[in-house]
């Protein structure tokens, strides 16, 4: 099984080419939706012991969690060894899953790839760009987003030119979603074909 770790820094498309893979029948284990779902479940109680007042109604509230992390950067450390492992422990499970039913080729979507080491545990890196000025219009657009957030955010990602030369494959979403599902389709057509040459390298 090849095990494709996809990623981009923010406003990059990445979550979409994330679409462009499952529409291809590819099994995507998508890193943001896991902590989403642990945010209303899991990791509510041991997020709770540290940070009474990010909890409302019994879930983490994203936005008070946010404001948390803007005032106290260094409380950063502290949510990740919280919320890290059992990010972890879910990717551990998707992963021998499908390796059980023989699949083939899978997407662990990663947002900190890079940043949280993650290459180790992947066979191929493929990484989500375009344009930075592209990428800035697409981020300032998203509501609340302010260019004090958005340098906030980047400065906690490794820049995209370093991204892109420890890739494997990159994908330029700067084209439009045709021309990123080709490249998507192109890729997979290579890995089949190495998976054929019984090449996982």
């Amino acid at each position: 099984m090849i095990v494709i770790g996809l990623t981009g820094s923010i406003g990059m498309g990445k979550s979409t080419t994330s679409g462009l893979f499952a529409e291809q029948g590819i099994p995507v284990n998508d890193a943001d939706q896991v902590v989403h779902d642990l945010y209303r479940g899991q990791a509510v109680a041991p997020i709770q012991a540290v940070f009474p007042e990010v909890i409302v109604k019994g879930v983490v509230d994203r936005q008070r969690l946010s404001e948390n992390l803007a005032k106290n950067p260094a409380n950063f450390k502290r949510l990740e060894s919280i919320v890290h492992p059992l990010v972890r422990a879910c990717e551990a499970d998707f992963l021998a899953r499908h390796h059980k039913r023989g699949e083939p080729i899978v997407v662990l979507d990663i947002p900190l790839l890079f940043e949280t080491g993650a290459e180790a545990r992947v066979d191929k890196v493929v990484v989500v760009s375009c344009a930075e000025q592209v990428q800035r219009q697409r981020v300032m657009a998203r509501p609340g987003m302010t260019k004090e957030k958005l340098d906030l955010i980047l400065s906690r990602q490794v820049p995209d030119a370093d991204k892109r030369a420890r890739a494997d494959y990159v994908i330029d979403t700067g084209q439009g979603i045709d021309m990123a599902r080709e490249q998507v389709k192109t890729i997979l057509e290579e890995l089949r074909a190495k998976l054929a040459r019984g090449d996982h390298a």
